[in-house]
């Protein structure tokens, strides 16, 4: 009898291909929180994102342009 369930398996750096062009929405350690256009990343996941925002409160608290974020100090990346 099988009894697979199914799961979803996609892999992280497959979901942040499918979010290339697309708005996400990035948390850092310390609180931090950016918005933009997911531009590129690379295997660590360091990202670079167009037109970004610094968000205080879920609120734009600053427009930065290009910014390229760290993956060590991402912890969690939400697209759309």
């Amino acid at each position: 009898m099988n009894t697979q369930k199914n799961v979803n398996t996609s892999r992280p750096l497959d979901v942040l291909g499918k979010a290339l062009d697309s708005q996400v929405l990035i948390k850092l350690k310390g609180g931090r929180e950016f918005r933009g256009s997911l531009r590129s990343f690379d295997m660590h996941m360091n990202l670079v994102l167009n037109d970004a925002e610094e968000l205080e409160g879920g609120e734009t608290a600053r427009r930065l342009g290009i910014v390229l974020i760290r993956g060590d100090n991402i912890v969690y990346i939400s697209p759309g």
